[in-house]
């Protein structure tokens, strides 16, 4: 898509091609603040915020390189979407969540944020990941970034369990313990199998978890990610006989192999908002 990029901010015509409530309420992502005139996102120690009016949007944002990564404004979603128009099944999803992209979070913050989520709702996690965030270092003198897994490793038990992250917080330490020592740049150059293998390994990240991960964290987009929504979908438009999950997720990667995740996005959003 055609932007233009100044010091402080990143302009561009409203179009299908980009919808802030679209791309922040989707599930990808929990650091998004509804505003008067809009939304506020953080990721890292970065903050934006975007604000549609008059047939243009604005992203207003110190770090305007930041946001033209995470919002991946170089990728053409119009495109992807023409060349999913031979599949009659995603048309509904498609046009509902028409101005989804996948953003490209922090890899460490977003395995943190997927811990969290799992059987949990938004404003639970949401709660969860500020209570974190104090540990956090300050973005504007209003908000704070979440804190790294060094910071994390030095917490003690109680801190966790303070969190109400329930059964999670056993989780939620040890990830904070066994990430603190990692690279997680050595993590980007597996291929998305032993990725995925890397994943399930570690103790509270199963085979959802792991892809949301992956998709959202890693940018993985071959990536499937499969819950009770995508479930419904699967049994009602794709159904081909009785599947586990993990099944579910390789038969829609064995249909659209890279565009997978981003397929699950515009399925996920569109099933858990239209009840398709």
């Amino acid at each position: 898509m055609e932007y233009k990029v100044y010091k402080d901010k990143i302009t561009f015509n409203k179009s299908d091609d980009f919808d802030a409530k679209s791309i922040l309420e989707c599930g990808q992502m929990f650091r998004f603040y509804k505003t008067e005139t809009g939304y506020d996102v953080i990721t890292g120690k970065h903050i934006a915020s975007i604000e549609e009016k008059d047939n243009k949007v604005e992203i207003k944002t110190k770090d305007p390189q930041v946001f033209i990564d995470f919002f991946d404004l170089d990728e053409d979603y119009s495109k992807i979407k023409k060349s999913l128009e031979k599949y009659p099944a995603l048309k509904e999803a498609i046009e509902f969540g028409k101005g989804i992209r996948i953003a490209r979070g922090e890899p460490e913050e977003v395995i943190f944020f997927f811990i969290i989520s799992q059987n949990n709702n938004i404003k639970r996690i949401q709660k969860i990941i500020e209570k974190m965030s104090e540990l956090g270092e300050d973005i504007d003198g209003v908000h704070k970034s979440f804190p790294s897994a060094k910071v994390l490793a030095r917490q003690s038990s109680e801190y966790f369990k303070s969190l109400g992250a329930g059964y999670r917080d056993v989780f939620l330490e040890n990830e904070a313990k066994l990430l603190a020592d990692l690279n997680l740049e050595e993590k980007q150059k597996l291929s998305d199998k032993e990725l995925y293998s890397w994943l399930v390994s570690i103790k509270g990240i199963g085979p959802k978890v792991a892809s949301c991960i992956m998709l959202f964290g890693f940018h993985r987009t071959s990536a499937f990610p499969v819950d009770t929504w995508i479930e419904k979908v699967y049994r009602k438009y794709f159904f081909v006989g009785e599947k586990t999950r993990p099944e579910i997720s390789e038969y829609f990667q064995g249909i659209f192999g890279t565009m997978s995740g981003i397929v699950q996005q515009y399925l996920f959003y569109g099933g858990r908002s239209l009840k398709l």
